[in-house]
């Protein structure tokens, strides 16, 4: 990565509690962790939940004997933000070091944070004392309104509306602005003054998302946490470049959570909705999305004539004639003249033989998960993963 590019990958966007379910496997089970790379030295983590384990096997891969060296930004102390602590390989490593911030609990006093990770391996609930996290730890207590530097990224923490206390955090890198805010109820005119500052100009704000409108309205007011419109406005207002609808609800389905993403792109076009694996990259060019980690499933070359019908990244909807070429399970790879935009839905309509000879038509529902150049000129290579299982034939 170049000097002046920042990293965001994604390896927990679920809240409250781990989904692992058939459901909710494509945007992912895991709960909150988000990993920042500012330069090839300056790494940062975004909360400690199961995502974490994940993150650790992927730096374990690529660990060398100079160590690890990064900075873990904890937005609070509930469940789903620190239960993927002592899942993390690199803690037990002598040759790492991790600096860990965040405030002081009314309800755990001073050094709220040490206490928070001695718990997590405490007996009888984990068979591995600390003392076998051999990693250097440091710990630095913020509150609301904090402001450091880390090699050249500056970090400001806000308090945010949540039970027992949340912070924001806002990392300015040199490649660009990202704001982080999990879970936030809006409503308390102090906090939603606090976050839009936070949010100002942003180039990635990553938002809590939780519920619907109607359940914040009803049923889950009170809850700490906020949803897609409410995102949508503050994107609005703190005239954010891009919006990452985050913390999904468990109960949510993939397909509610795309549903919230479309709503969302209605009022606020570059709308994403945070999926495990998912990447971003920023830069002086702006702001570039990856969904490579989504290609799953075993391939198989095959050709289908299809017809393609989508939204384009230029948000008007197309219908093409195309060869669908590979093709599994879950998905499928296209080579297109338009140019769908990332998580947009595409129907794929294949004409299939049927047991009489008769031609038919098998229709499927799909997500674009990835676009690149093709090998054929003026095409677009376009990775689909099936987000539901129509089998809906037509004679």
């Amino acid at each position: 990565m170049s000097s002046t590019e920042t990293k965001v990958v994604f390896w927990g966007v679920r809240g409250s509690t781990p989904t692992p379910h058939p459901s909710s496997w494509r945007y992912g089970g895991n709960t909150p962790c988000v990993e920042v790379k500012t330069s090839p030295d300056t790494r940062f983590i975004l909360d400690c939940g199961t995502g974490l384990r994940l993150l650790g096997n992927r730096w374990e891969e690529k660990s060398t004997e100079h160590g690890i060296d990064a900075h873990i930004l904890v937005t609070h102390y509930h469940w789903d933000h620190i239960q993927g602590i002592p899942f993390f390989h690199p803690f037990y490593q002598s040759q790492n070091r991790f600096h860990f911030y965040s405030f002081q609990s009314k309800y755990l006093g001073p050094e709220s944070l040490r206490k928070v990770l001695e718990a997590q391996v405490a007996s009888p609930y984990f068979p591995v004392n600390l003392s076998m996290m051999t990693a250097a730890r440091e710990f630095r207590e913020i509150s609301g309104g904090d402001q450091f530097e880390v090699n050249g990224t500056r970090v400001t923490a806000r308090w945010l509306n949540h039970p027992q206390g949340c912070l924001g955090y806002r990392l300015d890198t040199p490649g660009g602005s990202i704001v982080y805010a999990p879970d936030n109820e809006p409503g308390v005119p102090e906090f939603d003054e606090n976050l839009r500052q936070l949010a100002a100009g942003a180039d990635v704000l990553i938002c809590d998302a939780q519920f619907s409108p109607e359940q914040l309205a009803t049923s889950r007011k009170g809850w700490g946490h906020s949803s897609w419109l409410e995102c949508v406005k503050l994107a609005r207002q703190a005239k954010a470049q891009n919006l990452f609808l985050f913390h999904h609800d468990p109960d949510s389905s993939d397909k509610m959570v795309d549903g919230y993403l479309l709503a969302a792109r209605e009022e606020f076009k570059p709308s994403w909705a945070a999926m495990e694996g998912m990447t971003i990259s920023l830069n002086e060019k702006g702001v570039d999305v990856a969904l490579r980690d989504s290609r799953v499933g075993q391939r198989r070359r095959l050709r289908f004539s299809a017809t393609i019908s989508g939204i384009g990244e230029d948000g008007k909807s197309f219908e093409e004639k195309a060869t669908v070429r590979d093709m599994s399970l879950h998905g499928a790879y296209l080579a297109l003249t338009n140019r769908p935009a990332l998580q947009s839905d595409v129907r794929v309509i294949i004409e299939a033989s049927a047991a009489d000879n008769h031609p038919s038509l098998l229709s499927l529902r799909g997500t674009v998960v990835y676009t690149e150049p093709a090998t054929e000129k003026y095409k677009t290579g376009v990775g689909v993963l099936f987000v539901e299982d129509e089998d809906r034939t037509r004679d």
